[in-house]
C-alpha cells in the first residue's frame, strides 16, 4: 500500500519535474481597463429605491448593486455622497440628505454611514471607490424643507437662487473656502480611491443671466479687469486647481477626476454643434486636463458613434488629443438611451471597444446604474457576454505613484486541490492580487481582493500547474515583481521552488 502511494508519487515527481524544465514563457499581464457606473442619490435616480427605505432595505440595496457591478467585472463605482449642499454620510458641515431619509436634517435609524458602507462593499469586491460631490448645487427641489445647519440658512449671502434651483455664488471667495471644506473632510476622513465632481458649475442657463452682478460688481470694485465672463471662468478653474493641489497634500495616490459636459466648445471638433459648455456653464475642462489639474476626465459622450448628431469617437479623440500630460479620458456612456429605445442594442458594446482600442483612453462609466441592475435592453447581458467577459484592472497612475509594491511571499498546501497561500512584503498595503497558474501549455489567471490570503486552483488535483505566480497591486495600480514558481510534487502534497 505505501510502495504504491510512493511510485504515484514518484511518477507525479517525474512528470512535473519534466515540464518544470521547460519554463513557460513569463505571465500574461492582466487587462488593464477603468470600468465604472454611477451610482446616482439624487432624486433617488440609483439608489435608494425610495426616501423611506429602513436601514437594513438601503443596505440591503447597496448591496445588491455591488453585487451586480461585481458580476459585470466592474472596477470602480462613482458613488454620489453629496446631491447639493448635503451628505449621505455623517457631517459636521452639512445636513443628512432628503433623498436618503425624507427629511433633510434627519439621520437615518438606526444611524449608518452610506459611504463608509459604499467603500466597504467596493473594496471587498476590489473595486475602487471614487465619491462623487457636486460643487456649486445647494438645493435640486421645492419639495423639501431646508435643514436649519443647511448653508442657504447659515450664509444666505452665499447663495443665489436660480431655474428653480438654489446655488453657491461661486463668485464669493467664501464659497471656493466653503466647498473645499466640504471635499477634505471626506478626503481626510475616508479610505476613499477618488474624488469625483460632475458636470454642474455655473447652472445650465435658463436664458437669464446668472444673477452674480453684485458680486462681480465687487471684484471689479477690487481692481479686477477680467471680463464677466472670463471672471467666471476663473472663479471655477482656481476651484479646480485648489482641489487637485489640496487633495494631493493630504493623499497623494486619492483621484480626482470630472465629467464635463461632452462638448467644450461647438466646432471643437469640426462638426460638432452643441451647447457651449465654456460660456454656458463657465467650464473650461480642456484647460484643466491640458494642466494636469485632475488625474482623470469622463466627459459625457451621450452620443452614438456614426452621427447624424454627434460622434462619439470623433469628440472622444478630440479630449485624448487634448490631454497633454496623458491622463487618460474614461468618456460617459449614456445607457439611459438604450432605456429609451432610441440606440441600436449593440451601441454600448461598440462603445466600451472604441475606447478600448485607444491608448489614451483604455476605459469608460456607464450612466446610469438602474440601466445596468435592471438589464434594459440587454444592455447588462450585452456588455458581460461581449466585452467584460475577463477580469480588468484599472490603469496605472504612475504620475500619482510609479513605485512598485513588494511581492508577496507564496507558500502552496493541498487540500481538495492545490492552494496558494501569501503574506504581504513590504511597508504599502497592497490593493488587489493577481495570481497566475501555468498548466497544459497555458496561463490561467485570477484577480482577488485586498484581503485575499489563498486561492484553491480549480480542477487542480487531476491537472496539477507546474507553475504559479501570485503579484501585488498597489493603490495606483503598479505591480509588484513576479517571480515564477515551479509546484514539485512530492508525497503528501506539493512543494514550491
Amino acid at each position: 500500500m505505501h510502495q504504491g502511494k510512493l511510485l504515484a508519487a514518484l511518477a507525479l515527481a517525474i512528470t512535473t519535474t519534466s515540464a518544470v524544465a521547460q519554463t513557460p514563457p513569463p505571465p500574461p499581464q492582466p487587462m488593464r481597463e477603468f470600468r465604472a457606473a454611477w451610482i446616482a442619490t439624487v432624486s433617488n435616480i440609483d439608489w435608494p429605491s425610495n426616501r423611506t427605505r429602513t436601514t437594513a432595505q438601503a443596505q440591503a440595496e447597496l448591496i445588491a448593486q455591488f453585487d451586480v457591478a461585481a458580476q459585470l467585472k466592474l472596477n470602480a463605482i462613482i458613488f454620489q455622497v453629496r446631491p447639493a449642499c448635503d451628505a449621505l454620510y455623517p457631517s459636521d458641515i452639512e445636513p443628512w440628505s432628503y433623498w436618503l431619509t425624507n427629511r433633510e436634517g434627519r439621520a437615518p435609524s438606526p444611524v449608518w454611514d452610506p459611504l463608509q458602507f459604499a467603500i466597504d462593499q467596493a473594496h471587498a469586491r476590489g473595486m475602487e471607490l471614487h465619491a462623487w460631490m457636486n460643487p456649486y448645487r445647494a438645493r435640486t427641489s421645492t419639495v423639501y424643507t431646508l435643514a436649519t445647519n443647511h448653508i442657504a440658512n447659515r450664509r444666505p449671502d452665499l447663495i443665489e437662487s436660480y431655474n428653480g434651483f438654489l446655488w453657491l455664488n461661486p463668485g464669493e471667495p467664501d464659497v471656493l473656502d466653503y466647498s473645499l471644506s466640504v471635499v477634505m473632510d471626506v478626503v481626510n476622513r475616508y479610505d476613499i480611491d477618488g474624488l469625483h465632481f460632475d458636470d454642474y458649475f455655473y447652472p445650465y442657463s435658463d436664458g437669464t443671466s446668472f444673477p452674480d452682478a453684485d458680486t462681480y460688481a465687487t471684484y471689479q470694485g477690487g481692481g479686477g479687469t477680467l471680463s464677466l465672463a472670463n471672471w467666471r471662468r476663473d472663479n471655477v478653474n482656481r476651484f479646480v486647481q485648489r482641489t487637485y493641489t489640496s487633495i494631493k497634500e493630504a493623499k497623494p495616490t486619492v483621484k480626482f477626476g470630472i465629467s464635463p459636459f461632452g462638448i467644450w466648445r461647438p466646432g471643437n471638433p469640426s462638426g460638432i454643434v452643441g451647447m457651449d459648455a465654456y460660456n454656458s456653464i463657465y467650464c473650461d475642462a480642456r484647460l484643466w486636463i491640458r494642466n494636469g489639474w485632475v488625474d482623470y476626465l469622463s466627459p459625457q459622450l451621450y452620443w452614438e458613434i456614426d452621427p447624424p448628431q454627434q460622434s462619439y469617437t470623433a469628440l472622444l479623440d478630440w479630449w485624448i488629443g487634448n490631454s497633454y500630460q496623458g491622463r487618460p479620458i474614461w468618456p460617459g456612456m449614456g445607457l439611459y438611451k438604450i432605456t429609451n429605445n432610441s440606440w441600436p442594442s449593440n451601441e454600448i458594446v461598440r462603445q466600451v471597444t472604441e475606447a478600448r482600442n485607444r491608448p489614451g483612453s483604455r476605459g469608460t462609466i456607464a450612466y446610469n446604474f438602474s440601466a445596468l441592475q435592471d438589464n434594459i435592453g440587454g444592455v447588462r447581458t450585452d456588455l458581460q457576454t461581449n466585452a467584460f467577459q475577463l477580469p480588468a484592472l484599472v490603469p496605472a497612475a504612475t504620475w500619482l505613484d510609479s513605485t512598485p509594491p513588494s511581492a508577496p511571499t507564496v507558500t502552496v498546501s493541498r487540500t481538495n486541490g492545490v492552494t496558494l497561500n501569501w503574506t504581504p512584503t513590504g511597508t504599502e498595503a497592497s490593493f488587489r492580487y493577481v495570481v497566475s497558474w501555468y498548466r497544459n501549455g497555458a496561463w490561467e489567471q485570477t484577480i482577488l481582493n485586498q484581503a485575499s490570503r489563498s486561492t484553491t486552483i480549480p480542477n487542480s488535483i487531476a491537472q496539477p500547474p507546474t507553475h504559479v505566480s501570485v503579484v501585488a497591486v498597489d493603490r495606483s495600480g503598479n505591480l509588484s515583481a513576479a517571480p515564477v514558481l515551479s509546484l514539485i510534487a512530492a508525497p503528501g502534497g506539493w512543494v514550491l521552488r
